[in-house]
């Protein structure tokens, strides 16, 4: 799925995507039995927007009522963002100890028993544990008590405005408008070496769900584990991989997780086709993505700058190819009406030619970009 590198101001204007939009001129690109190769040179039809664990990612702690709207990671959350002009949704997948791929961003699960916090690893539980948390499909039943801990240590209950209940991997591919993207998270936990037998086999079951309920859907794989993308991309060429990098904001003990650098490495070594970096690594080093594009790899970026509009629209500039966010509707529709608006008031049509759409200089985007770094600070 590499991109064909463009030169910055070369970069096309977004497309306005209607309401109800559909992904279908896009799928080809991503669908099975398409044979995505490396040799192959690729342009994004479009600039991507992907909801972060579905219609966003949950923030207990926040004072911001839109980071606890809707329960992560669920079937309603990923039908909430298909309301909106979104490509693909973002989402975590484990597998439980009897085999099932389900969807589950934390490592640990917790719950709360006639006064005492209960903590168990999700991928030691059965797929039957794991269903029993939190709210039931089936009228009358009660599931256990949701808890989450925070980044800060504290155990509080998972409330949100709207819930719903956790589900497996084949559920979403059955629920789930069949048009939208699936960029699947392969989550491991970062404090555990994995043994290459046991990456094997959970990789293995989650691409035997993708190969029986995929059908046309867009996918995308991307992990923060090395070994995984590497393995996944071994174990099929159908579906692109994309490597998950903090891109130099944290340091890891597997050094090819630190930098940008070593995850252009790890792409172009395994034959990877994208880097998915947190947005601030690209900003501090924006030299990167001209770097990236020369190698034919795609880039796209998470992290809490997304949930900017100015922030999103500079990455379409710099030539970033899609952005992971969390304020789905507000960020697919500030994108919307930011490109819109230069359309109209850049637009020049010359008599006999085709329209001209004008970008930023050369020289006004170095400014920017060297401007940048200054203001994440």
């Amino acid at each position: 799925m590499a991109l064909k590198a463009v030169h910055v101001s070369d970069v096309p204007n977004l497309d306005i995507v209607p309401d109800n939009a559909s992904l279908s001129h896009y799928s080809p690109r991503f669908s099975r039995g398409v044979d995505i190769g490396r040799a192959t040179s690729f342009k994004e039809p479009k600039f991507l927007l992907i909801g972060h664990r579905g219609n966003g990612m949950n923030m207990l702690q926040s004072s911001d009522l839109r980071m606890k709207a809707v329960k992560e990671n669920t079937i309603l959350s990923f039908n909430t963002a298909a309301k909106h002009p979104i490509d693909f949704i973002e989402f975590d997948v484990q597998v439980t100890n009897d085999g099932c791929p389900i969807i589950f961003h934390d490592n640990f699960i917790y719950s709360q028993d006639n006064g005492t916090i209960n903590e168990k690893r999700v991928t030691e539980l059965s797929l039957s544990e794991f269903i029993s948390y939190g709210p039931q499909r089936e009228p009358g039943l009660d599931g256990k008590s949701l808890l989450r801990k925070t980044k800060d240590g504290k155990i509080v209950n998972w409330a949100v405005e709207s819930d719903d209940s956790v589900c497996t991997l084949q559920e979403a591919f059955q629920k789930v408008i069949p048009t939208l993207g699936f960029n699947i998270e392969l989550k491991f936990d970062d404090h555990i070496v994995y043994k290459h037998e046991y990456l094997t086999h959970v990789l293995k079951s989650i691409l035997q769900v993708v190969s029986d309920h995929a059908k046309e859907r867009p996918i995308i794989f991307s992990t923060f584990q090395p070994d995984a993308a590497l393995l996944v991309k071994k174990l099929q060429s159908i579906y692109p991989v994309f490597f998950l990098t903090n891109g130099g904001n944290e340091i890891f003990s597997d050094v090819r997780r630190n930098s940008l650098e070593e995850a252009i490495k790890v792409c172009t070594e395994g034959g990877l086709e994208g880097i998915v970096s947190e947005v601030r690594g690209i900003f501090r080093n924006p030299s990167a993505v001209n770097k990236i594009k020369e190698l034919k790899l795609s880039l796209m970026t998470y992290g809490k700058l997304n949930n900017v509009a100015e922030a999103v629209y500079m990455q379409h500039l710099m030539g970033v190819d899609g952005v992971i966010v969390d304020f789905v509707q507000e960020i697919t529709e500030a994108v919307a009406k930011m490109i819109k608006k230069t359309e109209v008031e850049n637009e020049i049509i010359l008599e006999g030619e085709e329209q001209v759409k004008p970008q930023f200089s050369q020289r006004e985007l170095a400014f920017l970009l060297k401007l940048i770094p200054e203001l994440i600070q």
